[in-house]
């Protein structure tokens, strides 16, 4: 990996909604000389090498299951980090025996989220302390001027991407009730009586992810063999 010594650690962005990669990279932009965003073509396999693969858990599977075992499985990789607001014992064992080299919170600062991606390069692995509320630093999200909070964004993202209210509460670990709660107040939020209403609303404000599974890229010409 180029990253380190010869120069800043080479990062690569995972999630299907470029307003929220946009967001991470205004965090890491003061940093260009410590950590440097990369940019994937999302329509080609993934053929450079980058030091850390950071995870935007929005709108996606918990890291979970084949998506995390992809990533890792690259040879392109370097180490894999989470980047989430949901945090349970069981997701963060999951995530690193999977083997993800940190689980890291969304509430970090940007200094805070370097460092800690310094530490992984390093060879360490990080994760973040629990956080006590869900504010987090100079992210962004679709929705976010039109005043829904990152989870009511979430929520509505999924439930434009097509899925369930079941389905929304399995990705974004919360009970059906909760679920249930947060569609009733994006709902009045936004203007809406039903889903379908919702979706159209989602579809025409950004809510239908930019790519379709950017994860896809990662899939390619997987390793015969991986040495981490």
């Amino acid at each position: 990996m180029a990253g380190g010594a010869s120069g800043p650690i080479t990062v690569a962005l995972v999630d299907d909604y470029d307003v929220v990669l946009a967001g991470v990279a205004r965090i890491l932009a003061p940093y260009e000389d410590r950590v440097r965003v990369v940019e994937i073509d999302t329509n080609r396999p993934v053929v450079e090498d980058v030091d850390i693969v950071l995870y935007d858990s929005f709108a996606q599977a918990e890291a979970g299951g084949d998506d995390l075992a992809d990533v890792v499985a690259n040879k392109h990789s370097g180490r894999v980090v989470i980047y989430t607001c949901t945090f349970h014992q069981h997701l963060i064992e999951d995530a690193l025996a999977r083997g993800a080299n940190g689980y890291l919170s969304k509430t970090l600062t940007g200094r805070e989220l370097v460092a800690a991606l310094e530490a992984v390069h390093a060879g360490e692995v990080v994760v973040s302390r629990p956080p006590r509320s869900r504010a987090t630093a100079g992210q962004d999200w679709p929705g976010r001027n039109e005043g829904l909070t990152e989870r009511e964004a979430e929520v509505l993202a999924l439930i434009t991407q097509g899925r369930n209210n079941a389905e929304v509460a399995e990705i974004t670990c919360l009970s059906p009730n909760t679920v249930k709660s947060y569609i009733r107040a994006l709902y009045r939020k936004i203007g809406v009586t039903s889903r379908s209403q919702a979706v159209l609303w989602g579809v025409n404000h950004g809510f239908a992810p930019d790519h379709h599974h950017r994860i896809q890229s990662w899939r390619a010409r997987p390793p015969t063999g991986r040495t981490r």
